[in-house]
């Protein structure tokens, strides 16, 4: 009796745990998967930044795609633009996140061109919302929970709709403090009042008057963003970024609120944050675990046989990926799949992108070597000539050219 009265608690429990957080209004999340990516140098000459590597197995674009899905959020739209064949790629139609349905799932929206938009190509990601605003209009969405697709976190986006819903918000900005490390001029900069109401929004500010800023996830009344995307356009020829117009505007208007995320985040749109978020998982700063049943970050990657480690190999406090050979020494670096370490090269600091090879006695400290490079003694040498004085600076190793991150950034 006892086992039966504690088999159909437990099935209780668990209906509650999953009805918690189930909204009556429709939830749409779009994610702006389209920016060139230009502060990540060479790196994304050829792939769009949402599918960058991370963390020696991931893809950018995974963390918001399976943040989404753990939030139970179904309907899930990516807004893509620049280099889409590698992204298309990586999305496999949603398959890895199990958003591959007849009804619902993942939905791309390519650039395209009619009448009233004739160029085809949005120029910010408030007009790469504006562009596709018919289709949302025929979803006919209660809520748009709007994501950017190059940031690192753990979040259940149902916590902020709850805030969103319960504010009646026309837009809530999810907020963090300032990473350190980071310059607020890089983001959204806010103030807010002790009811979480935001009186004062300033985008990329070049004096920053706070150090709470924007983490671009924002959640929008649908019905009230539509229509203000419709009202500035018929004020101005385009709309931008919703940093220069929808969201001073919103906030003008008295209606938006923070929710305020406590965990960690990163944006890793330049070379400097890319490297840095991945030294973090190296060094227990992250908070971000990769390995959580109750909250797995989902991706599409190859079947690869498991990594070989020499006798003659030294590893210490790295991340070694599926296909990697390692005959030299790493330490404190992120190998990703298939890499090869030649005997006699030395690792350190570093993050090595899918099928590189680092010949025998190289040694290398604190470089991005991107996929499929073939680093010699020769590409070791332009290297430390590239870095030039400032010893610490982040180099970017490609297979035409060499870049610091420092003349990048700059």
């Amino acid at each position: 009796m006892f086992l039966v009265f504690t088999y159909h608690l437990s099935l209780i429990t668990s209906h509650l745990l999953l009805t918690k957080f189930m909204f009556k209004e429709k939830v749409l999340a779009l994610i702006l998967a389209g920016g060139k990516g230009g502060r990540l140098g060479l790196l994304t000459d050829d792939r769009a930044k949402p599918v960058m590597p991370f963390g020696g197995s991931y893809r950018l674009i995974d963390f918001a795609l399976s943040n989404c899905v753990n939030s139970r959020i179904s309907d899930v739209w990516v807004i893509e633009q620049y280099e889409l064949h590698s992204l298309n790629e990586h999305l496999a139609n949603g398959r890895p996140w199990d958003l591959d349905r007849t009804y619902g799932g993942l939905q791309v929206l390519p650039p395209f061109q009619n009448e009233s938009k004739k160029d085809g190509f949005a120029k910010g990601n408030a007009d790469a919302i504006y562009r596709h605003i018919d289709f949302i209009g025929d979803f006919k969405p209660d809520i748009l929970l709007v994501l950017s697709a190059d940031h690192v976190y753990k979040m259940d986006f149902r916590d902020a709709i709850e805030t969103h819903l319960q504010k009646k918000a026309s837009v809530t900005m999810v907020t963090t403090r300032l990473p350190k490390g980071e310059s607020a001029s890089r983001f959204g900069v806010v103030k807010a009042d002790q009811n979480g109401r935001i009186t004062k929004f300033d985008y990329k500010p070049d004096k920053p008057q706070s150090d709470l800023i924007t983490t671009e996830i924002f959640i929008y009344d649908a019905k009230i963003l539509l229509e203000t995307l419709k009202e500035l356009s018929g004020k101005k020829e385009k709309i931008k970024d919703y940093g220069d117009e929808l969201l001073p505007y919103l906030v003008k208007k008295g209606n938006a609120f923070e929710h305020r995320h406590a965990g960690y985040w990163r944006d890793v749109g330049t070379i400097e944050s890319y490297w840095r978020t991945q030294m973090d998982l190296l060094d227990g700063k992250g908070e971000l675990f990769f390995d959580d049943a109750d909250w797995k970050i989902t991706t599409l990657a190859a079947q690869r046989v498991p990594a070989f480690i020499d006798d003659s190999a030294a590893i210490g406090n790295s991340l070694i990926s599926h296909g990697c050979r390692v005959r030299g020494q790493v330490s404190r670096s992120i190998l990703s799949a298939g890499v090869s370490i030649e005997p006699g090269a030395e690792i350190s600091d570093s993050v090595i992108l899918p099928n590189a090879v680092i010949e025998k006695n190289v040694k290398l400290r604190r470089v991005i070597v991107d996929a499929e490079v073939r680093v010699t003694m020769k590409k070791a040498k332009e290297i430390e000539a590239v870095r030039g004085k400032n010893k610490n600076a982040i180099i970017v190793v490609g297979k035409r050219k060499v870049q610091n991150a420092d003349e990048i950034e700059d």
